[in-house]
Parts: structure tokens; C-alpha cells; sequence
């Protein structure tokens, strides 16, 4: 999904004559504590709650303040996937949107924009979640893929985290699975040496090193 297809067409945008008094009204309504300001439909900045709660002056013009906005901002043909780390890094609440020339196209939020991402991943749909610990050596989806199938489960959404320098044994495979009982799958893929490091499921898993998954194991309500 792209930054376009996001928009939230109920988020307000500021203008430069805007009072502090109805930016910070704004905010409450809408439960955000930063919003976007446009200047004749170009987008300029993101004001934050905090700084215009440190004015004296709620009736300054937001203009007054617009140098202090932060100019961060997404193409509208920029993928989701891109849009997750620039509201982290920058501790968004809400992400402008823009096209070429700047103009603003709309914003969306930051909770929108992680909602989105677990639906994308299929984290809203019930099934279990497995965490390989890998050297990258060894690390072969291909083979992952084709044992998970083999016990009639399918692999909804997968990522790889690389191991830190001078740590083999620390990279990471998190699956996300359409099954919730993988005790057969478990057994599988220690079997064929790998190492399952943790399981998330609703429903106990057993496996020939259960002492291990007793001290790991969690269980998830979906």
C-alpha cells in the first residue's frame, strides 16, 4: 500500500494564520498531538501540542511559530513500508502526505499507519508466531517454506533480523503462521536442526525440549 491510498481525509491541516488557541483545539478533537500546517495548499511543517502549550500567547498567529516546525514529510507514491521508519525516527503523531510540488494531499496517523502494517502482515489474523535463531549461513526459506507446508500450515507474513557483527548464532526468522497448534511443525523443524528460540500461541506446545519452551512459551488472546 501506498502513502496516497493512507489518507485520512477527517485529519485538519493548519494555516499560518491559525491561532495557537484553535491548533490546540484542533488536537483535542481529534486526539493528535502534533498537526500539519499549509501555506496556500504547500506543506510546511509539523507543530507539536507541546510547543504550543509553552506559549504565553494562545492567540499568536501559528506563522509565529512556524519556524520551529519540523519538515518532514512522505511522497504520495512512497510504500508503507517506507512511511514506518520516518514517524518512528522522528516520533511522529501524524505523517503529511505531498506530491510533487510539495502540496499537501492530506495526512495520515501515526496509529493508522501501524494498524495498517499489522493487517499487512497478517498480525490481525489468528495463528501462532514462531522465532528461529539462525546462522546466516544456514538460512534457507526455500526449506523453511517447504517443511512449515509439509505439516499443512502456511507462512502468512515473515521477517528476517540480521545477527550483530561477531554473533552467527544471532540472526532471527519471526514467522507468522494460519495455524495455532504447531506442536507437529515444532518437532519438524528441530528435527531438521533448527533452533526454535520462542513460540506464541494460544494453545501448549509440546516438543522434545520442552523444559526450554516451558520458560519461553506465551500465550496470546486471538
Amino acid at each position: 500500500m501506498i502513502a496516497a491510498e493512507l489518507i485520512d481525509p477527517m485529519i485538519p491541516a493548519l494555516k499560518p494564520g491559525d491561532s495557537v488557541a484553535d491548533a490546540l483545539e484542533w488536537m483535542q478533537e481529534h486526539r493528535l498531538s502534533q498537526l500539519v500546517i499549509a501555506d496556500a495548499g504547500i506543506y510546511t511543517g509539523i507543530v507539536s501540542e507541546d510547543l504550543l502549550l509553552d506559549l504565553s500567547d494562545d492567540e499568536r498567529p501559528i506563522s509565529d511559530v512556524m519556524r520551529l516546525a519540523e519538515t518532514v514529510m512522505a511522497r504520495e507514491n512512497q510504500h508503507l513500508l517506507e512511511l514506518i521508519p520516518m514517524v518512528t525516527e522522528h516520533r511522529l503523531d501524524v505523517l503529511a502526505i505531498v506530491g510533487e510540488g510539495n502540496e499537501l494531499l492530506g495526512c495520515v496517523s501515526t496509529t493508522e499507519l501501524l494498524r495498517q502494517f499489522a493487517r499487512d502482515l497478517g498480525m490481525l489474523e489468528s495463528g501462532a508466531i514462531l522465532v528461529l535463531a539462525l546462522d546466516e549461513h544456514d538460512y534457507s526459506m526455500s526449506e523453511i517454506s517447504r517443511l512449515v507446508e509439509s505439516n499443512n500450515a502456511k507462512i502468512i507474513s515473515s521477517y528476517y533480523s540480521s545477527a550483530a557483527i561477531g554473533m552467527a548464532d544471532r540472526s532471527r526468522l519471526t514467522l507468522k503462521l494460519n495455524r495455532r497448534d504447531i506442536t507437529p511443525l515444532v518437532s519438524t523443524l528441530e528435527r531438521f536442526g533448527y533452533t526454535i528460540e520462542s513460540a506464541f500461541a494460544n494453545v501448549p506446545i509440546e516438543s522434545v525440549d520442552q523444559e526450554r519452551y516451558d520458560a519461553l512459551m506465551r500465550y496470546l488472546n486471538t
